[in-house]
């Protein structure tokens, strides 16, 4: 059981009340309580406010105050909607040569790619991969991100597949912050794989889903649609399947070709992730729709290619949450704030669309409605920076780090 107890006063406390799931937001939207504090019980926060009030109310119920003395300006946890953080080795090699002008595609068909991660994944001892694992959350977690969403895909085999979901499961007990389980064995054909898309699809939907389930291992699935993964045939057969034995769906859409976002958008996908090369159809699919667009900043500055046209998706009326895709072969860096600051400046973002789209937003995408806000009610997730003015958070590019992480209040 958690303790009940204030915390405060912070220079700032920025709530993300009343804000709205789509369309563009403004910094004037944003309730900012100057001195302000909170009160939490059982993990989740009770009353927020100014301090001078959340210190009355606590005297009167007995409760402790936790005091922050330095200037602290404190605001939700930050979700990480999309990320591959369990893998094994590196593809520096491949980084070099997209730097020389090699494309994804180029590499991905000499060796490299996907499948150069895959064959290193799979040589990895399941302590092994459970250890990076956890060496990376904790990384994110002092980061202030506090839900990290984490997909499977690298080994591409059933037992493989069930070696990565156990390793993220086992990583979930030995750090704070609550990791949300992805499979994704529909990340590329494995090239050992007998059969074409459609039989690997109808091999991983006979023989590997059921275990997920019946091991409580994930209720979410992903597949990648593009030219060198999966098309929108196997896709639809994939993601129909899924849906009908209760998965929870998103696609890797709209990277390098078209296809994925109207997939997303026909199945009532949670979120389509990636959008670069979506165009004024696709955005208005998606701003019509439920679907939650996720901007990959992080594979867009890996690969040296265009960012997802987040301006133009909110100024539509959709929804657009930011998530590092922290991954060994086009967002290498995994640093979600600093890809989040940076994509604000080059795609026109308020501070209030940014702190959205890897918050609140964010937590949409991973069907959550319990976090991403300060409210009452909420999960008591809070990250707190020390400075005396919220907009020094993205003016320093990431460089600015946490003076505090709080995970349900603790």
């Amino acid at each position: 059981m958690h303790k009940s107890f204030a915390l405060g006063p912070f220079c700032q406390l920025l709530t993300m009340r009343h804000l709205p799931l789509k369309g563009p937001l403004r910094d004037e939207q944003l309730e900012v309580i100057e001195q302000g504090g909170v009160i939490i019980r059982d993990g989740k926060i009770a009353a927020i406010g100014p301090f001078e009030r959340i210190r009355r109310v606590a005297k009167e119920d007995g409760l402790g105050i936790k005091a922050i003395e330095k200037p602290m300006v404190a605001l939700p946890g930050f979700i990480d909607a999309h990320t591959h953080l369990c893998f094994a080795g590196s593809r520096a090699k491949d980084y070099a040569l997209r730097a020389e002008g090699k494309t994804y595609l180029e590499i991905a068909k000499a060796g490299g790619g996907i499948w150069d991660t895959v064959m290193k994944t799979r040589a990895a001892a399941p302590a092994e991969l459970e250890a990076l694992s956890v060496q990376r959350a904790q990384r994110h977690f002092l980061g202030g991100v506090t839900t990290i969403e984490v997909k499977s895909g690298y080994t591409l085999t059933i037992e493989g597949e069930l070696k990565m979901l156990r390793a993220i499961q086992a990583t979930q007990t030995q750090v704070k912050a609550d990791l949300i389980p992805t499979c994704l064995p529909a990340h590329i054909v494995p090239k050992d794989f007998i059969g074409d898309e459609i039989a690997y699809i109808q091999h991983m939907l006979t023989h590997f889903f059921p275990i997920v389930q019946a091991e409580g291992l994930a209720q979410r699935a992903d597949i990648f649609v593009e030219e060198g993964a999966f098309s929108v045939k196997a896709a639809t057969l994939y993601m129909q399947a899924l849906q009908q034995q209760g998965f929870d769906l998103t696609v890797h859409a709209d990277q390098f070709s078209l296809g994925g976002s109207a997939l997303a958008v026909r199945h009532k996908a949670r979120s389509a992730d990636h959008l670069e090369a979506s165009g004024e159809a696709e955005i208005k699919a998606l701003a019509a729709s439920e679907v939650i667009p996720v901007a990959l900043p992080g594979a867009s500055i890996g690969l040296g290619c265009e960012f997802a046209p987040g301006r133009r998706l909110l100024d539509a009326g959709a929804s657009l949450a930011i998530a590092s895709d922290w991954n060994p072969g086009s967002a290498p860096m995994g640093d979600l704030l600093t890809v989040a600051s940076i994509y604000g400046m080059f795609e026109k973002l308020s501070t209030a669309e940014v702190l959205a789209g890897i918050g609140f937003r964010a937590a949409a995408a991973l069907g959550l409605s319990d976090r991403g806000r300060l409210i009452e009610g909420q999960i008591a997730d809070i990250v707190a920076f020390p400075v005396d003015d919220y907009r020094e958070i993205l003016y320093q590019q990431g460089q600015l780090r946490p003076g505090g992480v709080w995970k349900r209040g603790r």
